[in-house]
């Protein structure tokens, strides 16, 4: 698994010609210290108030959406919770609780090659997301 770190985030804006901000470093940050957690953007807003305290909900949108447009994390959009981001940008499973909503990454025990299935399918893979879901560890001790 490929996780992300502030510096390869930051190296990245620069490559992109994206502004470094403020801002943006206190989002890099909560990104990076909540990665394991799949956070929403609620939780990254309320960590990147911590260290940049005129930020607003808006920006850290805003720049959720930049971040992924420009490949640096993934999106993970749901229908029944917030969305989340993912900064492993390497092919894996989601594991997705279905009562606590926990995300938890999982290696894929063989490669899948989009070339390959692109010359055996006709179809051009142009991004990947696999998920199971069902109920994690801590869930399933817990009484109803």
């Amino acid at each position: 698994m490929k996780m992300i770190n502030k510096e390869d985030l930051i190296g990245q804006l620069k490559e992109k010609g994206l502004k470094i901000t403020p801002q943006r470093l206190a989002i890099i940050d909560a990104l990076v210290e909540n990665r394991h957690a799949h956070p929403g953007a609620t939780m990254i807003f309320n960590e990147a108030r911590k260290k940049a305290k005129r930020i607003s909900l808006s920006t850290v949108y805003a720049t959720l959406k930049e971040f992924s447009e420009n490949g640096l994390i993934k999106q993970l959009e749901f229908d029944r919770m917030e969305n989340r981001y993912d900064g492993d940008l390497s092919d894996h499973i989601n594991l997705i609780c279905k009562r606590c909503g926990k995300i938890i990454d999982y290696s894929i025990p063989e490669t899948l090659e989009p070339m390959d299935i692109a010359r055996k399918s006709g179809f051009v893979v142009t991004d990947t997301r696999m998920e199971f879901h069902g109920y994690c560890r801590d869930c399933l001790k817990r009484p109803d």
